[in-house]
């Protein structure tokens, strides 16, 4: 399924050029844009699902193995020091396109690149609560 009026389905149909690093039956990866760091690229399913709470599960594990594999090749070849995988959902969490997409970020000793938070804490009391929501004592489907 694809969206008429999504970017990055557009992409995935070469409707609009992407300077791809990678294409198989399922994604495709091309370099971001508007790179936070050189070598910034993006894992896109050419199937439209508009965040993770739509992807289908074999596809999500599949985008983690290929993740794997260009962050492999993006330290060898690029001499990075270390790879951010940044994957929002919803507005909230910074999300602008909707479709599923991960970030390859290549990092590289002070680079500057931000993407950081202020560490807060947690109480007993949030512990307790959190697990209580969060732990419905049956296995994850």
């Amino acid at each position: 399924m694809k969206k008429e009026d999504c970017i990055f389905c557009k992409i995935a149909n070469g409707e609009i050029p992407s300077t791809t690093i990678y294409e198989d039956e399922d994604f495709l990866c091309f370099l971001d844009v508007n790179p936070a760091s050189r070598g910034h690229a993006l894992i896109v399913p050419k199937e439209h699902y508009a965040d993770l709470y739509e992807m289908d599960q074999e596809l999500l594990k599949k985008a983690i193995v290929l993740a794997q594999k260009i962050g492999k090749e993006m330290k060898e070849k690029l001499g990075c020091d270390g790879l951010n995988l940044v994957q929002n959902n919803d507005e909230a969490s910074g999300q602008t396109v909707f479709h599923f997409h991960l970030h390859l970020i290549p990092r590289y000793n002070n680079d500057g690149v931000g993407i950081s938070w202020k560490p807060g804490s947690l109480t007993q009391e949030d512990k307790e609560e959190l697990k209580a929501l969060l732990t419905p004592g049956r296995p994850l489907e």
